[in-house]
Parts: C-alpha cells; structure tokens; sequence
C-alpha cells in the first residue's frame, strides 16, 4: 500500500534534515509523527519515528539532566522567519552588511580576517524579522568546515566579493571549489538559495572590474554589482532576502471583530492554504474548519473562501469554525 505522504510531512522531514540542536530534530520528529497518514501503508514509518524519536528524547533528557551544555563556538540559535548566512573571501565587505541591515556591530577594518566568529544580527523587513549571520572567511589559511554546514544550512547564502581586490580570481575560484565539494548550487531556485555580489563597485577602478569577472564567469553564476554606500541597493536587498525566503504573511481576526493595527502575522511558506493557517492558529479551527473570509488583494473585501484557497502575502484571514 503506498505511503501517501502529505506536503505537511514532507515539510516537517525537510526541517528534521536541516536542524541543528536536538530540540529542532524532536520538534521536526514529533510534526511528522503527527502528520503521517495512520495506514497499514505506513505502519512501518511509524513505528520507525517512534524509535527515533525515543531516541532523541532519552538524550535529549540526558543533556538536560547534566547541566547546561556547552554550544560550540559557532553554534547560532535560529529566531525571525529565516536565517541569511553572508560569506565570501576575506575582506568583502560583509561585516559591513551586517552593520548596515541591522544592529548588530561586528568588528569593521579595511583589513582581512577581521571576523574570527559567526556573528548573527536581527533584519527588519516591515513587520518581521530576518536573521543575518556574518561569517569568517572562505580562504585557505582560515576555512573549517562548520562554515560551509552554515552556509549549507541557511535559507539564503549571500557571496560578497570585493571586486577591487587584487586576488579576485585566485579567491573566486577558491569558494566555487569548496561549494562544489559540498554540492552547494549557485543559484536562487535551489537550497541554500545563492545570491552572489560584486560589492565595492563604487570604488576606483570597481565598475570596471566587475564587468570583466562578470564575463570571466558567467557561465558559472550571475553576479549582482554592489555598493554598501548605497541606501537604495540595501533597501533593495531587504526586500529581495525577504522575497528569496518565500513566505507569506497572513494576518487573522475574530469573526465579528475589526482588525488589530499592531497584530504579529502568521508566517507560512509560500502555497500554504486556508486550512493550513487555521492549524497554526490553532488546531481545533482546522478541525472544525467550515469556511472563512479573506480580505486581500486577490479576494474582494470579506470574500468567502473554502479550506483550500491559496493565502496570498498580506492577506487578513477570518476563520469560522464548529
């Protein structure tokens, strides 16, 4: 009997590969147990989670049980609705990225290896947050390899390269060997999703530069030309990390009732439906869902929709339940 498995599960198994402490992984364990068809289908998976997730538990109780552990250095507790690693060669710039998007302030010099230590900082993108992480750099006498699981692990990886610098080809063709090696596509359509700047364009000799490593290798990615001195570029990338994260905001109120001007969103991945955010509401709406009214772009104000409408970003969301 085939699985059937739901895009629900399949979401929780992509979490559960991609966690990084052991409570994540017994979060993600427990959501697909929850969510796995019950079916002699999958009888065996389920009882196969259920080992797994006694498993992890029993340590996860013995690392409680022993006292505060100790996190490696550069271990980052994930917050807002998506985590951007920035990396590249030394002396990119990325520092200032970190400065310049958030508050965080990260050692800033116009000299290499500046950052020793991942460094995470809180972006605002209108009413969420996105969490930036400023990385060490990619070069021989420095890389260890929990950067690139970093790099691998993130939502979004930003490759900051300093186009004014002497070594560009010899630092280039480093950082493409090693996401190589760990089978990290440069690319936005693929996880991390890649995005690559060209920053210090607005330097002597920057603009000039650029285009010609833009030629040298574009057969292997597609540059973005950068100025950290540019506050409509930075704006630009907010708007595009957010973009890149595909989520969706949907916002709820009471049947009845006017909507909160401060209300937080429920944040969803892209193509969620209806009933899917009566579940992150709470899982008594989506059980006893029978319909709801949308107010968005999409929809005429107060539309009623059926469980399975696709949520568009910025949508306002009243569920009526039994």
């Amino acid at each position: 009997m085939p699985a059937n498995l739901t895009p629900e599960y399949h979401d929780a198994e992509e979490r559960f590969k991609r966690s990084e402490s052991t409570d994540e992984k017994v979060s993600a364990l427990e959501e697909m147990l929850r969510v796995i068809p019950k079916h002699k289908g999958t009888e065996k998976m389920q009882a196969d989670l259920k080992r797994r997730l006694s498993k992890l538990r029993k340590a996860h109780q013995k690392e409680k049980s022993s006292g505060a552990q100790r996190k490696p250095f550069h271990y980052i507790e994930k917050e807002g609705i998506g985590r951007v690693v920035f990396c590249g060669p030394p002396n990119g710039g990325k520092s200032c990225f970190l400065t310049k998007l958030t508050h965080a302030e990260p050692e800033v010099a116009d000299f290499p290896f500046t950052t020793r230590a991942p460094l995470p900082g809180m972006m605002k993108f209108e009413d969420v947050q996105i969490q930036l992480v400023d990385t060490p750099p990619i070069a021989p006498e420095t890389l260890e390899p929990w950067l690139l699981a970093m790099v691998e692990h993130a939502d979004i990886a930003v490759l900051v390269f300093d186009v004014t610098d002497p070594f560009l080809l010899e630092q280039t063709e480093f950082v493409l060997a090693r996401f190589e090696e760990r089978g990290i596509e440069l690319s936005t359509n693929s996880r991390p999703r890649v995005v690559i700047l060209g920053n210090k364009v607005d330097r002597n000799g920057g603009a000039e530069n650029f285009k010609a490593w833009k030629e040298l290798f574009e057969e292997q990615f597609l540059p973005v030309p950068f100025s950290t001195a540019s506050e409509e570029q930075l704006s630009d990338l907010r708007k595009e990390l957010f973009e890149l994260l595909q989520v969706v905001r949907v916002y709820t109120k009471a049947p009845g009732a006017k909507r909160e001007a401060e209300a937080r969103p429920y944040v969803l991945k892209q193509g969620s439906t209806v009933v899917e955010a009566a579940n992150a509401i709470h899982k008594d709406l989506a059980s006893g869902f029978k319909y709801a009214r949308i107010w968005g772009r999409e929809k005429y104000d107060g539309q009623m929709v059926e469980r399975d409408y696709i949520l568009q970003d910025g949508d306002l969301l009243e569920v009526h339940a039994s």
